[in-house]
This record gives C-alpha cells, sequence and structure tokens, in this order.
C-alpha cells in the first residue's frame, strides 16, 4: 500500500471516527474537563481524571484547531479541558497534580513530571490558537518548572535510596526534545537551542549503546552502562518516538548526520524488538536478550505503533 493510500485511511479514521467519538462521549458538562475512561461504545466506567490525558486532549483538540481546520467546537472543547485543569491542576508551587477526582480534586500528588511536560505542550498550543496570554504564561511557566525539577523530578516523591545506585531515566530528556518544539514561539532563542543540543547528546550519547545501537532506558549519572535491570531494560516504545524526534529536529538543523543516524536506530529498534512470530512491537525486552523485570513485557501497545 502506497504512502498516500495509508495517509487517506488514517485522516478519515481519525475525523470522521476517532474525533467524533470524543467530542460525543468524553466531555464531562457537570464539573469540566474530560472523562477518558471509556469503554468502545463512549459508556463512562471511571470519572477519575489523569492531567497526562486531559492536557492530551487539550493539545490534540487545539492541534486540530490550529492545523486541520478551525472548527469552533474543536477549540471549545479544548478550552473547555484548560479552564479545567486551571482551576484544579496544580498545588501551590505550580507543580501539575498526576490524577484529581471528577469534581478537580486532587488524588495524586505531583511526584510526575510528564503531567507538567504535558500541561506546558497542551497550554502552549492552544496559546496559538487563542492568543490568550494566560494560556502561554502557563505554558512557559510549567517549562521552566521542569527545567528546575529535571536533575531530581520526582523530589520527595522518589522511592529510590539516594546514594545506592543514582541512575537518570530517558524519558524525561527524550520528551523536552519535543516540547521545547512544541512552545518554541513562547521561550528564548537560546533557551531553546541550549535545551536543542542537551537533548540531543542526552539522547544520542549517553543513552545510545553503540555496541547494539539500541536506546537504553536507563544509565548510570556519567551516561555509563548499569549492569542492573533497571539499566538493562530496553523501552522499544520510547526508542522509536525519540527518534522522531531526533528526525525533527535534524530536519530544523538540516543535520544529515544525525538524520542518517535516527534512521538507522530506528531500523535497529524495530528489529531487536519485532514479534517474527505474531507481529508487532513488544513492551519492554532485555539489552542481553534475557526476559525483563516487567511481567507486561509482552505485551503490545498501541501507543508503540
Amino acid at each position: 500500500m502506497s504512502i498516500a493510500n495509508y495517509t487517506k485511511i488514517y485522516q478519515e479514521n481519525l475525523l470522521n471516527d476517532v474525533v467524533p467519538f470524543w467530542m460525543e462521549h468524553s466531555k464531562d458538562e457537570i464539573f469540566g474537563g474530560y472523562f477518558t475512561c471509556l469503554d468502545t461504545k463512549g459508556k463512562v466506567y471511571d470519572t477519575d481524571k489523569f492531567i497526562w490525558l486531559q492536557c492530551r486532549q487539550v493539545w490534540c483538540f487545539s492541534m486540530l484547531y490550529n492545523r486541520v481546520e478551525k472548527k469552533q467546537e474543536w477549540l471549545d472543547l479544548a478550552i473547555h479541558g484548560a479552564e479545567f485543569l486551571i482551576k484544579n491542576g496544580r498545588d501551590a508551587e505550580g507543580n501539575w497534580y498526576f490524577s484529581l477526582n471528577q469534581k478537580g480534586v486532587p488524588l495524586t500528588q505531583p511526584f510526575n513530571i510528564f503531567s507538567d511536560c504535558f500541561a506546558s505542550m497542551a497550554f502552549g498550543q492552544l496559546f496559538q490558537a487563542t492568543n490568550k496570554k494566560e494560556y502561554g504564561d502557563i505554558a512557559v511557566a510549567t517549562f521552566h518548572n521542569i527545567l528546575r525539577r529535571q536533575k531530581d523530578p520526582k523530589g520527595k516523591y522518589s522511592k529510590a535510596f539516594p546514594v545506592t545506585r543514582p541512575l537518570k531515566s530517558f524519558a524525561l530528556p527524550m520528551i523536552l526534545c519535543n516540547l521545547v518544539l512544541e512552545i518554541e514561539h513562547l521561550l528564548d532563542p537560546a533557551l531553546v537551542e541550549s535545551t536543542i543540543v542537551n537533548g540531543i547528546k542526552a539522547v544520542m550519547t549517553d543513552f545510545y549503546q553503540p555496541e547494539s545501537g539500541l536506546i537504553l532506558e536507563n544509565v548510570s549519572i556519567d551516561g555509563s552502562f548499569s549492569d542492573s535491570f533497571e539499566g538493562r531494560l530496553l523501552n522499544p516504545g520510547h526508542g522509536l518516538e525519540s527518534m522522531w524526534f531526533m528526525m525533527d529536529l535534524a530536519k530544523r538543523a538540516d543535520d544529515k548526520i544525525l538524520l542518517q543516524k535516527a534512521v538507522d536506530t530506528t531500523i535497529n529498534i524495530l528489529e531487536y524488538s519485532w514479534d517474527n512470530k505474531y507481529g508487532g512491537i513488544y513492551y519492554c525486552l532485555h539489552i542481553k536478550g534475557n526476559r525483563p523485570q516487567q511481567v507486561e513485557w509482552g505485551q503490545k501497545l498501541w501507543w508503540v505503533h
């Protein structure tokens, strides 16, 4: 099948099926925000509200408005979620909670910095749609808060003993490479460039393993290999996602060397993680070919594909 045919299939499915489903079933008309625990018929089976998903929906409908069509109903739904988040989503220090109940009362402390990452993206995209200063200010303030927390993202909520085996995780430098481009229009150019340089180094040097051509999920603080459960872990979905971001950055800088390395790494990850018997990409793998610690390692998750 040609790329044009794939494009048509995904575009029609997105705009004629997926988007209308969420338009119809996800909006909480009473308390604001969105229901995200829906069955295939659109029935709500849980009313808790997870900041990741609230923010992704604000971003999604803002993005559709900005890049696909100026549909007021898309923008209205994005604003509906954003106002709920402004009212309920942060603690007194500006950190974004992980989850709320239906009314917006916090359930889970702000232990997870990715709530902040998705919030910054959401409000940055919504600012582009509305030019409302408050939304832009939230995106920028949240971004600076992420940078402030990046060396110790969990802070007091970390369960790891601090000095025995300190590691750094791939997920945050990876997503910063995407986030900085999402809100580039709001940031100082020097900050954008330094974030990009640091992000590329982290992804393509610290977490890239030359021997295998794969991306590790955790490494020692100095970037060296950690021969531990965490250090041997591969997350193919994260690796593939990061190479998409590297390709975006390579295109932006017309960096053909980075682009080729990202392409080669993508192929390496796919070849290592593909299930040759049943098809699909494994969720987690072990760099030495053993079973990972995660019991769900063999699942085939939609977001990875």
